[in-house]
């Protein structure tokens, strides 16, 4: 049976651990030794085992203190201990440090070979549930991304379209639009779901770090690099990687970055072994690479690697029919973060909302509800308890709606169509306008409401009323 894996043997008799060393190599593992605990430890920050076999009797520091050492590192390996017969006791203290198993000398080779295939699974069983403990924090879940408007419908088809496929996605948009949201919700319908997926923010970092955090870097390849590290494309081997403000990089990283997408393979800085990963990529931006391309700020062959499937965000001022959903949305999700009995919004704050352009879109929105959520001591939002900032651009051509605990979504909008259409003394191209929606929906909406009984508008009027 093929095996593979990174071993550190320590032992402190010459012959005992070149022997053990030479057999592992042969069974396929990758295999470093060490005189004593000291120098493990300094082979362990370079070489990064998945598992040590230390011996516990040792001159200086002896198994079990290594076995401390190396637990309370980060991500720590798993350490099989070796003792002579009779000294059962020290093992069980290694144990009680965190060893994962122990073996008496001398040693069965086989036996540590069943050892060690089965310590190698059980991490990497838990190296799977860490990912999949991170997956469930960070899932998106379909009602999560909140939008009934003509161009936030487009969005959700091109999803359901590219997310069963390999190809590298661009989104771009406005910063606030939930350009996250959309590459999380393409990972997490997309057949590598069960996969990571990992993030990275491109204008957070200075490039020297950023190249790192990308690509990883060997031990001593720079001012305090003490550790081998793995880079997000290592992190995302058989999901996603999203990098966020991919306009930012610098135009060395844009090269190998390029490379990556042609080749699929890239070195650590620092490094000369070549890796190769299964990653996709997926990219956002709020900057017009069209025109850096132009300007020649961004390589044009790395922007058509990356624009493989363009996919634009809708800023909040073109979806305004959305407002009301989002404010409803993120009213519940604060409400009950802050444990706070608030269930609807006031007449005058839902005015101001639809009057008012967002030119931070959707964030901008999420932190105007949060706050109100915050300083509002009853059961209704009101006007002054969003930001100073929020104005109405158009007070008198919108709507007045009805602020009633239990009024359904569907009485909302008829309300919010039907008054539309007075102010707009009938016109339902404005009225389409003003609300954000195709004129063909307004249209539709009217036949049903022709169909449907009134009485429901009469009961929102006297309900708002009393």
């Amino acid at each position: 049976m093929a095996r593979s894996g990174r071993i550190l043997v320590v032992d402190d008799e010459v012959n005992a651990r070149t022997a053990l060393t030479e057999l592992l190599r042969d069974e396929g593992y990758e295999v470093e030794m060490a005189a004593d605990a000291f120098k493990a430890l300094g082979k362990y920050a370079s070489f990064a085992p998945h598992i040590v076999v230390t011996d516990l009797k040792m001159p200086g520091m002896d198994g079990v203190e290594l076995v401390k050492k190396i637990r309370s590192s980060e991500d720590p390996a798993a350490v099989v201990v070796m003792t002579a017969f009779g000294a059962v006791k020290t093992a069980v203290d290694a144990m009680r440090a965190g060893a994962a198993d122990y073996l008496t000398k001398p040693l069965d080779f086989n036996e540590l070979l069943l050892v060690i295939d089965r310590v190698l699974e059980t991490e990497h069983l838990r190296r799977e549930t860490r990912q999949l403990r991170a997956r469930v924090e960070a899932r998106v879940a379909p009602d999560n991304i909140v939008g009934i408007a003509p161009p936030m419908q487009r969005v959700f088809e091109i999803v359901d379209q590219v997310a069963p496929s390999r190809a590298t996605v661009l989104i771009t948009g406005e910063s606030g639009t939930g350009k996250e949201l959309i590459a999380n919700a393409l990972h997490q319908r997309s057949p590598r779901a069960k996969g990571p997926f990992i993030k990275l923010h491109c204008a957070a970092l200075a490039e020297s770090l950023l190249e790192s955090e990308l690509f990883g870097h060997e031990r001593g390849s720079f001012t305090g690099a003490t550790n081998r590290k793995d880079g997000r494309f290592s992190l995302a081997d058989g999901g996603t990687l999203f990098l966020d403000e991919i306009g930012e990089i610098s135009s060395s990283i844009q090269v190998k970055l390029l490379r990556f997408l042609q080749e699929h393979e890239f070195e650590r800085v620092g490094g000369t072994e070549t890796l190769k990963v299964d990653v996709r990529v997926i990219a956002a931006t709020n900057r017009n690479l069209t025109e850096d391309v132009a300007k020649g700020r961004f390589r044009e062959d790395l922007f058509y690697r990356l624009n493989v499937v363009a996919l634009e965000m809708p800023p909040l001022r073109d979806r305004t029919s959305d407002i009301l959903a989002l404010a409803s949305f993120f009213l519940a999700k604060y409400a009950k973060a802050n444990e706070k009995a608030i269930d609807s919004i006031s007449t005058e704050a839902l005015e101001t909302m639809m009057g008012y352009g967002w030119p931070g879109n959707v964030r901008e929105l999420e932190n105007a509800i949060e706050r109100a959520v915050v300083l509002t001591k009853g059961s209704v939002i009101e006007a002054r308890g969003l930001p100073t900032t929020i104005r109405p651009s158009q007070p008198a051509a919108r709507p007045e709606l009805p602020a009633i605990p239990g009024t359904t979504m569907a009485e909302l909008e008829r309300y919010a169509i039907l008054e539309t259409m007075k102010a707009t003394g009938g016109s339902t191209s404005k009225t389409a306008d003003l609300l954000g929606i195709s004129p063909r929906t307004i249209q539709y909406r009217l036949h049903q409401y022709n169909e449907a009984p009134r009485s429901d508008l009469e009961v929102v009027r006297r309900q708002s009323k009393s």
